[in-house]
């Protein structure tokens, strides 16, 4: 059996060295490949060795009661328990988990179904899985097909398919990459239960990066069209980004973010453009006297707003003693000696 899985391993190893070679796109190749691995996946899921699914911790699920679920529990429930084995480590307890998700709702299955299949994968440390059910499912354009994209997205991401993912944020832009800005992608889940996100313009920036695409990065950071802070944090990557950008259009860049920090009373973002902007110029040889000026103008004028915002704190807690004479420690605070209180 052990020489059989090994040979089924080098067998699919050579045949994802094969497709590489084949005429696709870099995300083309990559999803091929996924889906091939995904459906081998999907026959082979792996066989965690016999016992117990996981140690006795104090806050755990119990043995009995997990395997009940493993058996009855719905798509709901067997993210939950996906989420708690993912919490306490039990490497085993999500390899079953796994499996039972690949077998639990086989296709076809409406959209949502899929989407919370895949979820739960995702919660169950199995991207490339959570790939492999989505792909069973082929969207109507319009909604269907975004949430279907947002959910490919996450699975790319947790997987770390940067490439994908790219491709995937490409397809929910529709050829215009600025509308990335409004959309709110799904990060993680915080403990009070609300839901973490992050623009989808930042994070398709991101991803360019790591796959080294930095001239286009650069351009969809200047295609963000939301003022104030977001604006200038933007505008000031992108400078560091177009370095071979001639030094007057980087300037005038750094120039309109130096507006939207002040537009913003961003002043601690502003303190970092304009020493950008200083040692950019230094850097090229150009004399940096109107940046050093600025920038020393602005450090005096944050000292003395910071002085005067801790006086005008200190002046509301007196203000507020003085407006609650009998609070304690207020001037006519009843004392509570008993011999004083004797007439």
């Amino acid at each position: 059996m052990g020489r059989s899985r090994r040979l089924r391993r080098l067998a699919g190893l050579l045949l994802c060295s094969a497709l590489i070679n084949l005429p696709l796109s870099a995300p083309a190749q990559e999803l091929f490949i996924l889906n091939i691995l995904g459906n081998l996946f999907e026959r082979r899921a792996p066989v965690p060795p016999a016992g117990p699914s996981a140690p006795p911790v104090a806050g755990s699920m119990p043995e009995e009661q997990f395997q009940e679920l493993l058996l009855k529990g719905d798509l709901h429930a067997l993210n939950l328990a996906c989420m708690e084995a993912d919490r306490f480590d039990f490497t085993k307890r999500l390899q079953l988990l796994q499996a039972r998700l690949l077998q639990i709702a086989p296709a076809p299955q409406p959209l949502q179904t899929v989407l919370v299949n895949a979820n739960a994968l995702i919660s169950c440390r199995a991207p490339d899985a959570a790939l492999a059910v989505l792909n069973r499912y082929s969207p109507k354009p319009g909604a269907e097909r975004d949430q279907w994209l947002v959910q490919r997205w996450r699975a790319a991401q947790a997987g770390l398919h940067h490439a994908l993912a790219a491709e995937t944020l490409e397809a929910l832009a529709k050829g215009q990459v600025a509308s990335l800005e409004t959309l709110a992608l799904p990060l993680k889940l915080r403990d009070d239960g609300s839901i973490a996100t992050r623009s989808g313009l930042d994070v398709y920036v991101d991803h360019l990066l790591v796959l080294g695409r930095r001239q286009e990065a650069a351009a969809a950071l200047l295609a963000g069209q939301m003022p104030g802070k977001p604006m200038a944090e933007r505008l000031k990557q992108a400078v560091a980004l177009l370095e071979e950008m001639p030094l007057q259009q980087r300037d005038q860049l750094l120039e309109r973010a130096l507006d939207q920090a002040a537009t913003a009373e961003a002043w601690g973002l502003a303190l970092e453009l304009l020493d950008h902007q200083r040692r950019l110029l230094e850097a090229a040889g150009v004399a940096a006297s109107r940046p050093r000026e600025r920038l020393e103008r602005l450090s005096r004028r944050v000292d003395d707003a910071y002085s005067a915002w801790q006086l005008a704190r200190q002046d509301r807690q007196l203000q507020q003693q003085l407006r609650s004479p009998r609070a304690a420690g207020g001037h006519a605070a009843v004392n509570a000696s008993p011999t004083l209180q004797q007439p």
